[in-house]
């Protein structure tokens, strides 16, 4: 077992704290500008839930449509390719700060520590990068195309805003990313000691019931199907849970 390095002093480790935060900086800025200048590109895999032609629509032999989009602000298009420019940037750059983050902390780690911090922070992110995915390929298209189109009257003409979009999808990723969390959060409490194999098969058909509800809650569509679409990955997570906790 390697002793962690005690060599630099509190202004040194200070001053290299400082260093990393600049340089992660910096990563995210240079992938926010090269995804800035991408515009088309980045607006085409942006949209593309917004027509018929989607991969998605196009397995589950959805009826043609297209959602046109407006905008409502002077602003509105500029800064919503800021912000998208942005959040791409920060998942393009997020492996280069994850590096310099697990480089100023490995010293102070014992070798067994290292193993154990690299093994979760990796699970975490390709979770965290599959949850996302999951959701742009399943979850937002699914949810748009019946917003979207829902019409309480034909006298009504829907129209969706640029922003509404971008933000729906935004959070909606987000919230996927962090709920594929859930073996690596139950991987960790299983080693606090906090959770058991036999619990969670316990209360299965518990957390059948709350998956359910969540699914419900995040995509508020009035079919069984996009129900147990969105459903079935996230039991698959307990399921996958179940087996890292024993």
């Amino acid at each position: 077992m390697t002793k962690p390095s005690t060599a630099h002093t509190f202004w040194e480790h200070l001053d290299e704290l400082r260093s990393v935060i600049l340089r992660t900086l910096g990563g995210i800025v240079l992938c926010a500008a090269v995804a800035f200048c991408f515009k088309d590109t980045l607006f085409a895999v942006i949209l593309a839930p917004t027509h018929s032609d989607f991969i998605t629509y196009r397995l589950i032999g959805a009826e043609p449509f297209h959602l046109s989009l407006v905008n409502t602000m002077l602003t509105e298009q500029f800064i919503t390719h800021l912000r998208i420019a942005a959040y791409v940037g920060l998942l393009m750059a997020s492996p280069y700060v994850i590096y310099q983050l697990m480089r100023y902390l490995s010293p102070a780690l014992y070798e067994n520590e290292r193993r154990h911090v690299r093994t979760i922070v990796g699970s975490a992110y390709l979770m965290f990068i599959l949850g996302t995915v999951v959701c742009y390929l399943v979850l937002f298209p699914l949810t748009v195309r019946f917003l979207g189109t829902y019409q309480v009257s034909d006298e009504v003409t829907p129209l969706l805003s640029l922003q509404s979009y971008t933000d729906t999808l935004l959070m909606m990723c987000l919230v996927m990313g962090i709920v594929f969390e859930l073996p690596v959060l139950c991987a960790l409490l299983s080693r606090m000691h906090l959770l058991t194999r036999d619990a969670m098969r316990t209360y299965r058909r518990h957390a059948m019931v709350a998956i359910l509800i969540v699914a419900a809650v995040i995509t508020p569509t009035g079919d069984v199907f996009t129900l147990l679409v969105v459903s079935a990955p996230i039991y698959l997570l307990y399921e996958l849970s179940i087996l890292l906790v024993k």
